[in-house]
């Protein structure tokens, strides 16, 4: 086959695969300086579709420990608003969360009402940063909640590594108790033509 015939099939075979998404992030063509401006953290180009992810879960007021594997779907309500289920099984069972998100672009603020359908439901508010070196994190905070007799408060960070993957460190305190540490499970976002 010739050179041309080759790079024919390629670029056929190059325009059926599916493109993964970007980075937020500026490429600079330098390094980074203080003076540098952090870009606004996009919503709907990063979360929306659906994500897999494994949690090696430890024993706790949520249940036994063991891996808990499922898949979280994202989508646009309307204008600043968002819904997030998720669809999980773990060693005590099937269970689903629903999350309504508001993100406040301007004032770099996320906020999201969580339901478990293992009977309990909770408001997080949490400021979104950054760094230039290629991420963006969300600091969620918990109101109070009741769950088993128990008052729960919750801190996520959700360390959104790359366009595809993000991370989601998680400490719960019960009854006023310090915080600890209840695991950092990764998501990957389905890509589709990927596989």
């Amino acid at each position: 086959m010739g050179f041309n015939a080759v790079l024919v099939c390629f670029l056929i075979f190059a325009a059926g695969q599916s493109q993964l998404p970007k980075s937020q992030l500026p490429e600079l063509g330098r390094p980074t300086t203080e003076k540098d401006e952090l870009p606004t953290f996009s919503f709907e180009p990063y979360f929306l579709g659906k994500w897999n992810f494994e949690w090696e879960a430890p024993e706790g007021v949520f249940g036994s420990s063991g891996l808990i594997k499922g898949t979280t779907v994202y989508k646009a309500l309307d204008g600043k608003f968002f819904e997030a289920e998720t669809e999980a099984r773990g060693p005590d069972g099937a269970y689903k969360q629903k999350e309504i998100i508001a993100y406040h672009k301007d004032n770099k603020v996320m906020s999201r009402h969580v339901t478990d359908s293992r009977g309990f439901s909770f408001m997080q508010i949490g400021r979104v940063g950054g760094d230039l070196g290629g991420y963006f994190n969300v600091y969620y905070e918990s109101s109070p909640f009741t769950y088993k007799g128990k008052s729960i408060r919750i801190k996520s960070t959700m360390r959104l590594l790359s366009p595809v993957s993000y991370r989601v460190q998680t400490t719960v305190s019960v009854d006023g108790g310090p915080f600890m540490n209840y695991a950092m499970p990764w998501w990957q976002k389905e890509v589709p033509g990927t596989k």
